[in-house]
């Protein structure tokens, strides 16, 4: 487990790194290119980017929290921090994306237009290529590593990127409809909302606790039926996750006239190979089965 918890942070420490720097020299390019354009889209939009600085800046410092070891306080590590991380990530991007409402809307109200140039043209790609670049570093090291801080630091990236590939579109619309950079303004502020609710929902979800998913129950199940003929009947499924370190309980049927020496063979094979197959830690109390 601790090889595991080491990896994800070697990981997410070289990823972090790559994006501060990536999203600090983004910043200065679209801040610029936003103030040359008086275009609060692009402004936006550059805050975005050096926000990701600030998030990258969370997510190593709770990757850095979760690689640390059991200990007295914390028996089952202190892979949890890894999921506050993304929850302040998720946070961090809501209020991004209020301010971004009410500029733009302001925007709207006020009619003002932005001046695009081949400046803006030429930064917002290079945003798009880059921040998507980030994207799928992100991505691959979080399926990789399975990593929700990891996950949530690539939806960030995405967001930016996405919001670029729009803010380039309106770009060569914008002399012909004055409305339109209040208008991307207002669509790149709900593309980081929906963001900070993905992000929100899948930090939040594994705190207050959640059942166990089919194939988690199926799998538990599949490897029952290889350990014993009969069936054990494997049912009360709760599940309890530390981020690196997973938890299950549940309930099986054993014969009341079966040895005890014979049912806890069974029950330490059983666990023994859910944590084998799956990384899981079992629980597993036996129930007497008065028809067997």
């Amino acid at each position: 487990m601790s090889y595991k918890r080491n990896s994800v942070y070697y990981f997410g420490k070289k990823v972090g790194v790559i994006a501060i720097i990536s999203n600090i020299l983004l910043f200065f390019l679209k801040y610029w290119a936003g103030v040359v354009s008086s275009s609060v889209a692009l402004v936006a939009d550059a805050w975005h980017t050096i926000s990701d600085s600030l998030t990258s800046l969370i997510l190593l410092a709770g990757l850095s929290v979760a690689s640390k070891p059991p200990d007295k306080n914390h028996p089952f590590g202190h892979g949890r921090a890894e999921l506050v991380s993304s929850f302040v990530i998720g946070l961090i991007l809501f209020l991004i994306s209020v301010k971004f409402f009410h500029d733009s809307i302001g925007r709207i109200a006020e009619k003002e237009q932005a001046n695009y140039g081949t400046v803006a043209i030429i930064v917002t790609t290079i945003s798009l290529l880059v921040k998507e670049g980030l994207a799928q570093l992100s991505f691959k090291a979080s399926k990789s590593e399975n990593s929700n801080s990891l996950k949530a630091d690539g939806w960030h990236h995405r967001t930016d990127a996405l919001s670029s590939l729009v803010l380039l579109a309106g770009i060569f619309l914008g002399n012909f409809l004055w409305w339109i950079d209040g208008a991307l303004g207002i669509f790149v502020a709900s593309l980081i909302l929906y963001a900070a609710y993905v992000v929100i929902n899948d930090s939040v979800r594994p705190l207050f606790g959640e059942p166990p998913s089919d194939e988690t129950v199926n799998k538990i199940k599949k490897i029952g039926k290889e350990i014993y003929d009969g069936d054990l009947r494997p049912h009360h499924f709760h599940i309890h996750s530390y981020g690196n370190h997973t938890e299950i309980t549940f309930h099986v049927e054993l014969p009341s006239n079966m040895e005890i020496r014979e049912a806890d063979k069974i029950i330490s094979e059983y666990t023994g190979k859910i944590r084998e197959q799956m990384d899981i830690f079992a629980t597993i109390r036996v129930d007497e089965n008065k028809n067997k």
